[in-house]
């Protein structure tokens, strides 16, 4: 390693809060920005460096603040632009920095800007949105699908055209090919820039553009029948050349200004997903990488995805891992309870910049949301496929304590999701006190990343030696005099005992998953337990 000076972004952790979820300060059943404001003292415990909020702009909220009204002030559900000013002023003196949801595909259609838009074709914002035609038949203008279900059109009777929304019908999307557009979007950008935000993670950033053509997309021949939305291969919504461009713009606009950053939502395959560092690095800062939200919880999967992303990363790329998010199932409930600790050790142990979820540090499932509950568009136009398509599990209400709400809001407020049933046994009051606990586990994993840079800049190594296939192990080089590190993840419910001698004779337990283990091991005959993980203090050998 050199001594290369790495940005906040980079040697930090970055954690995602879901607003109407976190803390809610007036017994309205809906987080907002005084109860994150409560809860600051806390963040800066669990050793992250930086939150991401998901969108707190003035909206409808039919699809729950990404269908936004006004891009340069907060909804009163969630509190004022003042409060805003004074929560990133707290953040800042706690050293914690602010990155905003930033949704540029569409607004919400109660936008002033939609509202022109469709009151009469000749309307200057007009060509703001996407119209067209009906086809012949009077149908929409072509087969392009809405992720939420149906087609992504919806008609307009007062106009007789068709606008186009890939999400509900009350998101339409911005037509980027009118310059007016974008320049107006970087206005929204430096609005919020001058006020303090350390940056943006851009809404699906790679959809941003569509065929100029408005071509039918084929059908997909590998649908594997559930999802209606992947019936097609979305070749004209999805990633077109021209949107680079845009991005490349957009950070232009960001780097105006010291130390931000731009973090774009992608959900593609590496190959496609590292286009969106730009050639000259002059885009994302960092795509998001989600390749292990949806891979099997296997040892040699996970081994196989890290060493590939490694490999295919451009020069001076910086990478990133996300193993959930407010889009996703919980990763305790995707690999159980037991696994969610070795799940933890890995994301804060890899190269790269680690992004949590709120609650994952306290091992969070998936709450039961009983049918009456159900507000998430994908699930309510989709009942059939809600359990696979719904996103209300993943966005119950932070577990503080064991009273009534969880401590989320005061008791007798009714709570805008259910609570998920085993807020008693599982609340970060419980588990402050538990030295053994997930909570624990997280400060004691972040605590260490931030004082070793082996943990937080190092470079990344394979592991060169053959182990069960449940055993997945790699190590942190660190730089200069400083110690190295040996990751040993267990990944199956069998113990293993293990030669690694080649990463050297003896090495200390650092950090053990299980809380329970420390000292001194020999490697030649390493133990890994079932479920565990072992991160291991190597003595520094540098030639």
């Amino acid at each position: 390693m050199n001594d290369t000076t790495y940005r906040w972004w980079q040697s930090g952790i970055i954690y995602q809060i879901y607003p109407r979820s976190y803390q809610d300060s007036n017994a309205d059943g809906i987080g907002d920005l005084r109860g994150i404001r409560r809860r600051l003292d806390y963040l800066r415990s669990l050793g992250v460096d930086a939150i991401w909020l998901s969108p707190i702009y003035p909206s409808p909220m039919h699809d729950f603040g990404y269908d936004v009204a006004d891009y340069r002030d907060v909804d009163p559900r969630f509190g004022t632009l003042d409060e805003m000013e004074r929560l990133i002023d707290e953040m800042h003196a706690r050293g914690l920095k602010l990155i905003l949801d930033l949704v540029p595909n569409h607004s919400s259609s109660d936008h002033p800007f939609f509202v022109e838009s469709r009151s009469r074709r000749d309307n200057p914002k007009r060509d703001w949105y996407i119209w067209r035609d009906p086809a012949p038949d009077g149908g929409p203008p072509n087969n392009w699908l809405s992720f939420f279900g149906g087609p992504a059109w919806t008609y307009d009777e007062s106009s007789g055209q068709y606008y186009l929304h890939q999400f509900v019908t009350q998101q339409p999307e911005l037509n980027y090919r009118n310059p007016e557009v974008l320049a107006w979007m970087l206005d929204n950008m430096r609005f919020w820039l001058d006020r303090g935000v350390d940056g943006f993670r851009v809404d699906v950033i790679w959809l941003m553009m569509k065929d100029p053509a408005f071509r039918d997309e084929p059908e997909d021949p590998d649908w594997d029948g559930v999802n209606p939305h992947n019936r097609l291969k979305h070749l004209y919504t999805a990633d077109l050349p021209e949107v680079h461009e845009l991005i490349r713009q957009m950070r232009a606009t960001l780097d105006a200004y010291d130390d931000r950053v731009m973090i774009g939502e992608i959900y593609l395959p590496n190959d496609r997903l590292m286009t969106y560092y730009g050639e000259a690095l002059d885009e994302t800062h960092m795509p998001y990488n989600f390749q292990l939200i949806d891979a099997p919880w296997q040892a040699q999967t996970v081994k196989r995805l890290v060493e590939q992303y490694e490999a295919d990363l451009l020069e001076g790329a910086w990478p990133n891992w996300v193993l959930g998010n407010h889009d996703q199932h919980r990763m305790a409930s995707r690999v159980g309870a037991a696994q969610a600790r070795v799940a933890n050790m890995l994301l804060l142990t890899l190269r790269g910049t680690p992004t949590s979820y709120y609650g994952e540090e306290i091992g969070m499932v998936d709450g039961e949301i009983p049918p009456e509950f159900v507000q998430d568009p994908p699930a309510v136009n989709q009942p059939e496929i809600a359990h696979i398509v719904g996103r209300d599990p993943e966005r119950t209400p932070m577990q503080w304590n064991s009273t009534a709400n969880a401590g989320f809001s005061p008791s007798g407020a009714t709570t805008w999701l259910p609570v998920a049933a085993d807020y008693s046994e599982r609340n970060v009051a419980q588990q402050e006190q538990e030295p053994t606990s997930m909570l624990q586990l997280y400060r004691t994993l972040t605590r260490l990343r931030r004082a070793e840079s082996a943990l937080s800049v190092g470079d990344y190594m394979a592991v060169d030696a053959e182990l069960p296939t449940e055993l997945y192990a790699y190590r942190r080089q660190g730089q200069g005099g400083d110690d190295d590190f040996l990751v040993v993840l267990n990944f199956g419910g069998a113990a293993h005992t293990v030669d690694l001698s080649r990463e050297g004779q003896r090495a200390t337990i650092a950090v053990a998953t299980s809380l329970q283990r420390w000292g001194a091991v020999a490697l030649a005959a390493l133990t890994v337990g079932p479920n565990e993980g072992l991160l291991l203090r190597l003595a520094a050998v540098h030639q």
